[in-house]
């Protein structure tokens, strides 16, 4: 089969199918040729005729049914993937292709698993809806904070940091994405010390707090971490997902620990922020949705980071749309976060959203603790349709950050 036999616009994809949807540009070759390069690499074909090429193989071969300019969307027969493989599938679907020279660019857009394929995968323990009732908020956006500085800090005052953060009014604290278990905080020290203050916290709040502590490594180090976690009392651990590796977050989410697991994106720019090449996010979303994270970062809109508006709700939709009976992904804004911004976060977001500021509450110029309660008081206010300005008249804390971080 040559490259443009792959294209057929007749072809009506199977329920069973997988179909993934492309952006391309061509490279000295026609549009049809590069669409069908995709399909074919991606599935049975190469550059060249195979005499080893048999009668049977034929219907193992993917499918652009669909080419509208430079966008191409293309069915894949089940039978191309191993159930339950999902290194598998993206070895197919979002590798070798990158690098062919009948491509000037490729990014992935879209992935739609089938009700087939998704069988082989858990999906999330426990979604929004379990992560509200372990926290026993119903119908409020989620306060959390990263502990600042990202690294450095030891295992007592990680743990004084989280504690000043839950009294103020946090419901959730994290470590960073990058805080692991090195001399200067030990893993085990650090979950001893910071529970311990999740409790105390819990005791003079009368509110449900949780920590997230990144439990992010080699995989069977992971998992002993995980078990110790448990073993501690902790409901909630944090992966690198892209870091770590889907084969690691798979086996992770295999044991089926009683633990939320929230999933941080580091790295993923390397892959999403060239808006011609690579994978977008919602990919991305879409696979950590069927492994069976709980919860995931998803951009700002606001902030720091670069992603706009659309490719923000477009994450969100695939953290909440239906796929196939999956729980949905409770969404995480994080990323240069403060007081000020909460009202445009909860206009992307709604309430199921967790509002995850690190320099946004502990750059507060009272400390942590007030820096927390000021993030508390945005929220409320934003719920009461009340603006920020006219609230902190009468909330202090509020005014402090407002008068911090200007529009």
């Amino acid at each position: 089969m040559k490259y443009v036999d792959f294209v057929d616009s007749t072809y009506k994809p199977k329920d069973s199918d997988l179909i993934c949807t492309f952006t391309f540009e061509p490279n000295d070759v026609t549009l049809k040729e590069a669409a069908g390069a995709i399909a074919a690499e991606s599935s049975i074909g190469t550059w060249t005729a195979l005499t080893t090429e048999k009668p049977y193989v034929l219907k193992l071969a993917a499918h652009v049914f669909r080419l509208e300019g430079n966008v191409a969307k293309i069915a894949y027969p089940k039978e191309l993937f191993e159930e339950g493989n999902m290194p598998n599938i993206l070895s197919s679907v979002a590798g070798n292709v990158f690098g062919l020279k009948a491509l000037r660019s490729l990014r992935l857009l879209d992935i739609e698993f089938s009700g087939d394929l998704i069988k082989g995968f858990r999906g999330p323990k426990y979604g929004i809806e379990g992560i509200r009732k372990i926290l026993k908020i119903k119908d409020r956006p989620l306060v959390g904070t990263i502990i600042k500085p990202k690294l450095g800090l030891n295992s007592e005052d990680h743990a004084k940091v989280a504690f000043d953060a839950w009294s103020g009014g946090c419901d959730i604290v994290k470590d960073d994405e990058n805080l692991s278990s090195q001399k200067f905080n030990d893993f085990e020290d650090r979950l001893h010390e910071t529970l311990d203050a999740r409790d105390r916290a819990q005791s003079v709040t009368g509110e449900k707090k949780v920590y997230m502590i990144n439990i992010t490594a080699e995989s069977e180090i992971m998992l002993d971490r995980a078990d110790l976690v448990v073993d501690h009392g902790g409901e909630y651990v944090m992966v690198d997902i892209l870091t770590c590796g889907w084969s690691a977050l798979q086996t992770l989410r295999k044991q089926d620990y009683k633990l939320v697991i929230h999933a941080h994106r580091a790295g993923h720019a390397a892959f999403t922020k060239n808006p011609l090449h690579g994978i977008a996010m919602r990919p991305i979303v879409e696979v950590a949705r069927a492994i069976g994270v709980d919860q995931l970062h998803v951009g700002t809109v606001v902030g720091k980071m670069s992603e706009t508006k659309p490719e923000v709700l477009e994450n969100i939709d695939a953290c909440k749309t239906e796929m196939h009976g999956l729980k949905q992904v409770m969404p995480v804004a994080s990323g240069g976060i403060h007081p000020r911004l909460v009202p445009a976060l909860l206009e992307t977001f709604g309430k199921d959203v967790v509002i995850q500021a690190g320099g946004g509450i502990h750059g507060h110029p009272d400390g942590t603790k007030t820096g927390a309660l000021a993030m508390r008081h945005a929220v409320d206010a934003a719920l009461k349709g009340i603006s920020l300005e006219e609230y902190a008249k009468t909330h202090p804390e509020l005014r402090g950050a407002l008068d911090t971080w200007k529009a």
